[in-house]
């Protein structure tokens, strides 16, 4: 009888017929999750024998959910995931400028996912900007709800923002708004609690999966109190709560400005193992490294609390409508995401077969278009027919 996932003891229990909500998503989505559930579903059942199997539960959200009900993200949605703790979902489409705030940060917020953690690695045959891609191998931590994601600020012109700077300029005595009659302002909280619990997740993920090295990357040479505030709190962590793990030599924990960050991982990305960062230096990061391997669309995520076991694994890239229902877009984002949440709900051996089937796929010279540059491009359904074939 299949089972939702739950957890005890600071431990999820996953049984042989888990229950696992998706969305589909918007724009590319459809294309693509037909496709992977099938290849999901195949590896479960070969590296598992038949024994095991997910029953797969459609959630709504996005351009989808609006057309049905009305609503952009049903409060129905966030109660079965909230009640599930595990989902995986496509890209979803947000409307650009007033109206409902990003739907991918709704859900993180309102179920404090407060990790969000894309692994970077390079596969065998794609194309990179760099000589050597196969020397990046870096896990990202960037914490999701603080920084820029808490949303706090105010428009120039208007009278909110006009008393925010006199607050500012009266009571706290700042006097350096360069041009308050015409600033926008913003507010970016970035808390010690914040900051640890997911500095200390990463920590944790690093020494579950023997990596040695966590770098705190910040901006604290300008922002003392934020940014550096990241970075003294890290260190905190790592010597209040893994002395042994560093004085055994199981663990080393650096800090470097986010700048030269950004240089590093071109120049010597084998020196970084995993990465916890702030918010918006995360968004950065993200993005640059899955350049470096390929670009987003074989890069997967996820967006996890730790302590409660809540996690939505997901595309990483947009809806891309002007290709959506054309049997073209790259599935990879999605099917590493859920390789992710194979791993997650302790199911390795499937996850592996996955990534095995995907690196063979690109050493036999088979890409979807936005990986082809020049080579035949494979459909979407072209290139997982090839994954499920070689499983």
């Amino acid at each position: 009888m299949a089972e939702k996932i739950v957890m005890k003891n600071g431990q999820l229990q996953v049984s042989d017929r888990p229950i696992i909500p998706f969305i589909e998503g918007d724009g590319v989505g459809h294309d693509i999750w037909k496709n992977a559930q099938a290849i999901f579903d195949k590896a479960v059942e070969v590296a598992y024998e038949g024994k095991r199997h997910i029953e797969w539960q459609e959630l709504l959200a996005g351009k989808k959910a609006y057309d049905k009900t009305g609503e952009w993200l049903p409060k129905e949605t966030l109660e079965a995931i909230r009640e599930s703790l595990v989902a995986i979902k496509g890209p979803l489409e947000t409307p650009v400028g007033g109206g409902i705030r990003s739907l991918n940060v709704a859900l993180r917020q309102e179920l404090d996912l407060y990790a969000c953690v894309r692994p970077v690695r390079y596969f065998d045959g794609v194309a990179s900007p760099l000589k050597e891609p196969e020397k990046t191998n870096i896990t990202i931590f960037r914490e999701n709800t603080e920084d820029i994601y808490a949303g706090i600020e105010w428009e120039a012109g208007t009278a909110d923002v006009k008393r925010v700077i006199e607050f500012l300029q009266t009571e706290m005595n700042v006097s350096k708004i360069r041009f308050p009659e015409s600033s926008s302002i913003g507010i970016k909280p970035i808390s010690i609690e914040g900051s640890k619990r997911l500095i200390r997740s990463a920590i944790d993920y690093a020494l579950k999966n023997n990596l040695k090295k966590v770098t705190l990357v910040h901006k604290g040479n300008i922002q003392k109190f934020t940014e550096g505030g990241f970075r003294k709190w890290g260190y905190e962590v790592a010597e209040e709560e893994y002395k042994e793990e560093l004085l055994a030599g199981r663990l080393e924990v650096n800090d470097i400005i986010a700048d030269n960050f950004l240089q590093q991982i071109l120049f010597n990305p084998e020196k970084f193992d995993v990465v916890a960062l702030t918010n918006l230096n995360g968004d950065y990061a993200s993005d640059a490294l899955a350049a470096q391997v390929g670009g987003i669309g074989i890069s997967p995520g996820a967006n996890i609390n730790y302590q409660t076991g809540h996690a939505i694994f997901e595309a990483t890239h947009g809806t891309a409508p002007d290709i959506a229902n054309q049997d073209k877009a790259n599935p990879c984002s999605v099917l590493l995401s859920g390789c992710m949440l194979l791993e997650y709900i302790g199911w390795s051996e499937a996850a592996q077969l996955i990534k095995s089937a995907i690196e063979e796929t690109f050493k036999a010279d088979i890409f979807t278009a936005d990986l082809a540059f020049g080579k035949q491009a494979y459909s979407t359904s072209a290139f997982s027919n090839q994954i499920l074939s070689i499983m």
